[in-house]
């Protein structure tokens, strides 16, 4: 019995291991923590695998404590996590691939990552869409702003942030008078 019981677990074990390996991680949950309120985000880590592990581990390493978001456009998006108010940047890892060819699109309350003209230039700086700004996404011939989450509880501080009055400090546009400081992202517990 024992023998015949050892050996059922035996062959089960390899069938366990690959259900395991075929189980999706969980899309994990993030906390924006700002001096003017919260933001809390679900990353999509099975739409956007590369980007959701880049972004976590810039919030596992603290790299957002402490910045800013420097460019805020009504009507349009808030973007940050690349400076500190007093303007300096931040130093960052490598770029990352864009996966802007995931379908997801960019409508209001989602997040996406910021880069420059070169597709595969994204780092660390982020952007909250406030609106639907769909001529963001891939399309043919046009590489898009990867998509990688959504805010779940927080759209109205995001609202109030992309109201802010702005100014141009040391040469960037649309940067709050007074700073938004992000001060810090932390993951949220699955309990």
């Amino acid at each position: 019995m024992l023998r015949t019981l050892s050996l059922a677990l035996l062959f089960m074990l390899p069938l366990t291991a690959a259900a395991a390996e075929e189980t999706p991680l969980p899309n994990p949950e993030v906390v924006i923590k700002t001096n003017e309120g919260d933001i809390t985000l679900r990353l999509f880590r099975d739409k956007a695998p590369v980007t959701v592990a880049n972004f976590l581990a810039y919030v596992d390493a603290g790299h957002y404590n402490g910045t800013i978001f420097h460019r805020v456009i009504p009507n349009f998006m808030i973007q940050g996590g690349g400076f500190l108010p007093d303007m300096t940047e931040k130093e960052t890892g490598e770029p990352i691939v864009n996966e802007s060819r995931n379908r997801l699109h960019n409508v209001r309350g989602t997040i996406a990552m910021a880069r420059t003209a070169d597709p595969d230039s994204a780092a660390a700086q982020f952007f909250i869409n406030q609106r639907s700004n769909l001529q963001l996404d891939w399309s043919p011939g046009q590489e898009g702003y990867a998509v990688f989450g959504e805010v779940t509880d927080g759209i109205t501080v995001v609202d109030y942030i992309a109201s802010s009055p702005v100014q141009v400090t040391n040469g960037h546009r649309d940067v709050p008078s007074e700073p938004i400081v992000i001060r810090e992202i932390v993951r949220k517990s699955l309990l």
